[in-house]
């Protein structure tokens, strides 16, 4: 089982790994639904955890590849030592956009929630599916969370949880049908921190606790990148 534990900073990361997460994903302002950090802050998170680190490519809240802001950004963050990457776009008529995926040079990365709002849902995993370097799809099945598309995500199980990372207001209470569905990597943010609020920090206790529900990570079924 993958966790992945969404870290804003040195602290949370640090947080996420002693309480047994496989990986970080680094953002910025979760108010916008998380944007990219500042290099500053991916040289830090770097320099204080060994667990893999994958880092958010995205200059606004929309979905929209603004190519050139986004590839500055993408070298901005390699340059701070990003190696993996969190991103996902979608065309005006809500396709999955694939414009800047050949910059990242076959780099591990995640399509990020663009899925959820993706106007053709179904065509939108075997477009993914032949991505270079793509080894997860966070996903919660809804625009609005998981609350609501649980469902989606056990009925897309069978066919794509090689792929998929559950994640978008993720609770306890989901582990186990999307673990019976076959679902082998988990996303969480809000339930990891006390309150559920983003202005707290990662709890190492709460983070533990993910991580006895789900068990140990077991190397051979890790997405590859991890």
């Amino acid at each position: 089982m993958l966790v992945e534990i969404i870290a804003l900073d040195a602290a949370d990361a640090r947080a996420a790994q002693d309480g047994g997460a496989d990986r970080v994903e680094l953002v910025s302002d979760m108010a916008a639904g998380g944007l990219s950090p500042a290099p500053a802050v991916v040289e830090s998170v770097l320099a204080a955890v060994s667990i893999p680190v994958r880092v958010m490519v995205r200059t606004t809240p929309d979905f929209t590849a603004r190519v050139p802001a986004v590839l500055r950004r993408l070298r901005e963050l390699r340059a701070a030592g990003a190696t993996e990457f969190v991103l996902g776009f979608l065309t005006p008529a809500g396709a999955v956009d694939p414009a800047v995926v050949d910059a990242l040079d076959g780099a591990p990365w995640t399509f990020h929630r663009a899925i959820d709002h993706a106007a053709d849902r179904a065509a939108a995993w075997p477009r993914l599916a032949g991505l270079p370097g793509l080894t997860s799809v966070l996903t919660a099945g809804a625009p609005t969370g998981m609350a609501d598309g649980l469902p989606v995500l056990l009925a897309e199980a069978p066919a794509h949880a090689g792929l998929m990372l559950a994640g978008g207001g993720l609770r306890e209470s989901h582990l186990a049908p999307l673990t019976a569905a076959g679902v082998r990597a988990f996303h969480s943010g809000s339930a990891v921190r006390p309150g559920g609020r983003w202005t707290a920090p990662v709890s190492v206790d709460l983070v533990r606790r993910l991580r006895q529900a789900l068990g140990p990570a077991t190397p051979s079924t890790l997405p590859s990148g991890s």
